[in-house]
C-alpha cells in the first residue's frame, strides 16, 4: 500500500513537470527533496507564467535609430513588461553610420559600435545583458499583420504584440546605363567600404567618381580620397549641397575641397558608365572605365571606380502588400505618435513618412525613437510614465553643423527662402582669402533672424541657431548683431 502511495505521488508530481529523487518511503531525505523540488517547480511555473504575460516587441532593423529605440524602451520598462527581439540583416550589431568614413583610421568595426566591442560573431554583451534577442544576418522578409508574425530569411518566425519598423533606407541608384558593372558601388555599410578597398587593390584604381554632391556624397568622396585614390565629385545640380548652402557658400566650399586635391564637376548630366570594352549598355559586365556625359562639349571622365551616393529611398518593401499605408514615393505613413495605419505597428527613422516628408538626418531619427518608446510604453505596455502631455513628433529642426572634407559647413532655419518671398533681407560676409563665408537671413525689417549659412568657420552656429526667429537688433553702422537678452554664460 505504501509503495502504491509513493508511485501515485511521483506520478502526480511528474504531471507538474517536477524532478524527484526516489528514496525510502520513511526517509527524511525523500520528504525534504519532495518539498524542495515542489517549491522549485512551483517557482518555475510562476516564472513561465510571468514570461508568457510579457508582450513581445519586435524591431525590424538594428541600425542607429532602432538601437536607440530599444535603449529608450528598456530604460522605461522598469517592471520588465516586455521582451524585445530585433532583426539585423548585417553581420554585426548596430554601429555608427554617421562616422563611417572614420573606419579608415582603424579598420576596426568595434570603433563604430553603438554599445561595446564586437565579438567574433558580431555581437556585443549589451544584448544578452538586456535580454534582447538579436537575430544577426537575418533580414525580415515576410510580414503578416493579421496573424501578427514576422519571418526572417533564416526561416524563423516571430509572433509580436508590438512591431516597430526601423529599416531605414537604401542608396538610390539612378537608372544610368552601366550601373551593373564591376567597379560600381554604393556607400552605406562597412561591407561596402571593404568591397571598395578590395577592388581598389585588385584593380589598381587610380581615379574614382562619386555620383552625388550632397552630404552623403561628400562623405563618400572623403572615403575615396582616404583610399589614396583621385576623387571626382560629380553633381547634377549647379552647386554642391544645394539644400543647405547657396552659390556663395558653394564657391568657398569648392575652393576648400579642390585645395585638398579633389575635383568637383557640377551641372554634370551623367549619361552612362562606360566599360573597358567601350560599351554603354545595361548588359555588359566589362569593368567601368569612364563616365560619359550628355553635356555639350564635355569629354569622358576616365575612372576605374564609381561610388553612387545620390540620395536615399525608404526601405518599405516589407510593408508593401500588407494593409500598412505607404506613401506614393515611398515611406510608411505615420502620425505624430509614429503609429502606422495598423494597430500596434510603428515606424521610425528614414522609413517613416511624416507630413509627407522623410527625415534623412540622425537627430530627427533619435527624436522619433524617443517619442515612439514612450508611446509604446504607455499605450501598448500599460506603463504610467506620469507625462504632462502626450509624446508627439511634430517635425524636426533640419539645422546641420558638419565638418566635410575638413571644412566646417553649417546651415539653420530658413537658409534658402523662396525667391518670391517679400519679407527677406540678408547680411553676407565673404572672405575668399581666408575661405570663410557667412550669410544671415532676416525679415525685411531686420528685426528677426530667420536663418543662415556658415562655410569655413561655423563658430557662430550655436549663437545664430539659438536666436533664430527671436527678436534682435541689427546695428548696420558697425555690422554688429546685438541681442536684446544676452545669455551671460554664452
Amino acid at each position: 500500500m505504501q509503495s502504491v502511495c509513493i508511485i501515485c505521488l511521483i506520478l502526480r508530481a511528474a504531471s507538474f513537470g517536477l524532478a524527484f529523487h526516489v528514496a525510502s518511503p520513511f526517509s527524511r531525505q525523500a520528504a525534504t527533496t519532495t518539498t524542495t523540488n515542489y517549491r522549485e517547480g512551483t517557482q518555475l511555473h510562476a516564472e513561465i507564467e510571468r514570461e508568457s504575460e510579457k508582450k513581445r516587441v519586435v524591431v525590424i532593423g538594428n541600425g542607429m535609430v532602432g538601437q536607440r529605440f530599444m535603449e529608450n524602451l528598456i530604460s522605461l520598462d522598469t517592471e520588465k513588461k516586455c521582451i524585445i527581439s530585433t532583426f539585423c540583416e548585417e553581420p554585426r550589431a548596430a554601429y555608427n553610420r554617421v562616422k563611417l568614413t572614420s573606419y579608415f583610421e582603424t579598420r576596426n568595426p568595434s570603433a563604430l559600435s553603438m554599445t561595446s566591442e564586437f565579438d567574433v560573431e558580431g555581437r556585443t554583451p549589451w544584448y544578452a545583458k538586456n535580454n534582447v534577442e538579436l537575430l544577426l544576418n537575418d533580414k525580415a522578409v515576410a510580414l503578416d499583420t493579421k496573424a501578427k508574425t514576422v519571418t526572417g530569411a533564416s526561416g524563423k518566425t516571430l509572433a509580436y504584440d508590438v512591431l516597430v519598423f526601423a529599416t531605414g533606407s537604401y542608396p538610390f541608384v539612378p537608372p544610368i546605363p552601366g550601373k551593373q558593372r564591376p567597379g560600381v558601388f554604393v556607400y552605406r555599410t562597412i561591407e561596402d567600404l571593404e568591397s571598395m578597398l578590395a577592388y581598389v587593390k585588385e584593380h589598381n584604381v587610380q581615379s574614382a567618381a562619386v555620383i552625388g554632391g550632397g552630404l552623403l556624397g561628400l562623405e563618400a568622396a572623403k572615403a575615396v580620397a582616404d583610399m589614396k585614390v583621385q576623387s571626382h565629385i560629380v553633381e547634377f545640380a549647379p552647386i554642391l549641397m544645394c539644400r543647405q548652402i547657396d552659390q556663395g557658400g558653394h564657391d568657398v566650399l569648392v575652393r576648400k575641397i579642390e585645395d585638398m586635391g579633389l575635383r568637383v564637376h557640377c551641372g554634370a548630366r551623367t549619361q552612362a558608365f562606360v566599360g573597358k570594352d567601350g560599351t554603354t549598355d545595361n548588359e555588359s559586365t566589362s569593368p567601368v572605365s569612364a563616365l560619359r556625359f550628355s553635356n555639350e562639349g564635355w569629354e569622358d571622365l576616365p575612372v576605374q571606380m564609381v561610388v553612387v551616393s545620390a540620395g536615399i529611398k525608404p526601405r518599405d518593401d516589407l510593408a508593401k502588400g500588407t494593409d500598412i499605408a505607404v506613401g506614393e514615393r515611398g515611406g510608411i505613413l505615420v502620425d505624430e505618435q509614429l503609429r502606422t495605419s495598423v494597430d500596434g505597428v510603428y515606424a521610425i527613422g528614414e522609413i517613416a513618412l511624416y507630413n509627407n516628408f522623410i527625415y534623412g538626418l540622425i537627430a530627427p531619427g533619435y527624436d522619433m525613437a524617443s517619442v515612439c518608446s514612450k508611446v509604446v510604453a504607455q499605450d501598448e505596455l500599460g506603463m504610467n510614465l506620469d507625462l504632462k502631455e502626450e509624446p508627439a513628433f511634430t517635425g524636426a529642426d533640419l539645422s546641420t553643423k558638419l565638418k566635410l572634407l575638413g571644412c566646417d559647413v553649417a546651415s539653420f532655419g530658413e537658409n534658402q527662402p523662396s525667391p518670391d518671398d517679400p519679407d527677406v533681407s540678408s547680411l553676407t560676409w565673404n572672405d575668399p582669402l581666408c575661405g570663410i563665408y557667412r550669410k544671415l537671413i532676416f525679415n525685411k525689417a531686420g528685426t528677426r533672424l530667420r536663418g543662415g549659412i556658415l562655410v569655413g568657420d561655423a563658430g557662430w552656429f550655436k549663437f545664430a541657431h539659438m536666436f533664430a526667429h527671436e527678436i534682435i537688433i541689427v546695428d548696420r553702422s558697425s555690422n554688429q548683431i546685438t541681442v536684446q537678452e544676452i545669455i551671460a554664460d554664452f
